[in-house]
């Protein structure tokens, strides 16, 4: 029972620690449960898509796909051209997807090979590729749209006639899938048509492990080498992962933004890996596992202490800034302890796997002598 409670608390530890912070922090923030309800449900529907994003890889064995982000900035180039045309209303939601598809079917191609060429290191590629894109990004944006790419909307450029401005209205989408199915109870507001995406998303991921494919991805997860002499296209595999996981990043964003009615062109894309990273090891998950449920309470568990920390901080220190920069440390440290207790039980778990294997050994050898020296007593007898 002891080591199964060790287990349990090793394995759940940064869920625990935040349960324990959120929960001393609630009365101290002094905001209503109504309040709060009403916020968890609004930023449950906003991030829970892109958080999703995350699982396939995770499941291929790829880790945390940092590279999300180059999604995100391929659904950012959509909702621009979607607010340059005019297009308004869900039409516009969709004609953003339609538009954004190929480039982050393109975006995480590029991706994957690069991800299949720095094996045992994905996470960290991620992350730096995603500044590289970044730069890519800028470029198009700041300088290409408006001389290369004609913009037609001229509010949407800086003064000197070319670049977006650093903060577009999407007044034009805004909130325009979180509204088609209005729905209040109890006097909370729920993004019913949201929630349904996020729920054929949850779906479509659960379907998806059992197809072929799915169970390929598995196999190369637990291992790569038995996966290639099994006949299973390793880094063909790895790519098609990368790709939808990038894809529905894409999509993610674009309901994020709709969700929150303005885009910052510069900056909006890039805390979008970090949040959701957090997010989602908060909510129990690992580098090599992570699944729905322990997408759902990340967010829970992530979004209220965003809530919370900035109102405790003010009224425990009377500064509301030190909650912003707990908030901060948190996000960030959180994916740091969660990387050391994975590294930490791997080698916990290796360790214990040969201390059992020494132990046959010796329990194997005890038994041979055993047996011979039956066979020398009985022999002698005779």
């Amino acid at each position: 029972m002891k080591q199964k409670l060790r287990l349990f608390l090793i394995d759940n530890a940064v869920v625990i620690l935040f349960i324990v912070i959120i929960a001393a922090a609630i009365p101290v923030s002094g905001f209503s449960p109504k309040y709060l309800v009403q916020e968890i449900l609004t930023r449950l529907g906003r991030n829970a898509f892109l958080v999703l994003s995350l699982l396939l890889p995770v499941m291929a064995g790829m880790g945390l796909n940092f590279g999300m982000v180059l999604g995100a900035m391929a659904g950012q180039i959509g909702l621009i051209f979607v607010t340059d045309w005019n297009i308004v209303g869900l039409p516009g939601v969709m004609l953003a997807a339609i538009i954004s598809t190929p480039i982050a079917v393109l975006l995480g191609w590029i991706c994957g090979q690069v991800l299949n060429r720095a094996k045992g290191r994905e996470m960290v590629t991620g992350y730096i590729l995603g500044f590289f894109m970044n730069g890519i990004y800028q470029f198009l944006v700041l300088y290409a749209m408006g001389t290369i790419i004609p913009i037609l909307t001229p509010a949407i450029l800086l003064s000197r006639g070319y670049g977006i401005r650093n903060v577009i209205d999407l007044i034009g989408v805004r909130q325009s899938l979180d509204k088609l199915i209005p729905l209040t109870v109890a006097g909370l507001r729920i993004p019913a048509a949201t929630y349904l995406v996020i729920a054929a998303m949850c779906v479509f991921i659960v379907w998806f492990r059992k197809t072929k494919l799915g169970q390929d991805m598995r196999a190369v997860g637990q291992d790569r080498g038995v996966s290639l002499a099994s006949g299973i296209p390793v880094e063909r595999t790895r790519v098609v992962a990368i790709i939808i996981s990038t894809l529905l990043a894409c999509y993610g964003q674009i309901i994020f933004l709709q969700n929150i009615g303005t885009l910052n062109t510069y900056n909006s894309h890039e805390q979008t890996g970090m949040f959701s990273i957090a997010a989602l090891l908060i909510g129990g998950a690992s580098v090599a596992r992570a699944s729905i449920p322990n997408v759902i309470v990340g967010v829970v568990l992530f979004h209220l202490m965003f809530i919370l920390s900035p109102m405790a901080g003010k009224n425990l220190i009377g500064s509301a800034q030190l909650g912003e920069f707990f908030r901060q440390f948190i996000s960030y440290g959180v994916i740091a302890l969660s990387l050391v207790l994975f590294a930490w039980k791997r080698q916990a778990n290796a360790d214990a796997a040969r201390a059992s294997l020494r132990g046959g050994t010796r329990s194997a050898l005890a038994k041979a002598a055993t047996a011979k020296a039956e066979r020398d007593a009985k022999g002698g007898k005779k």
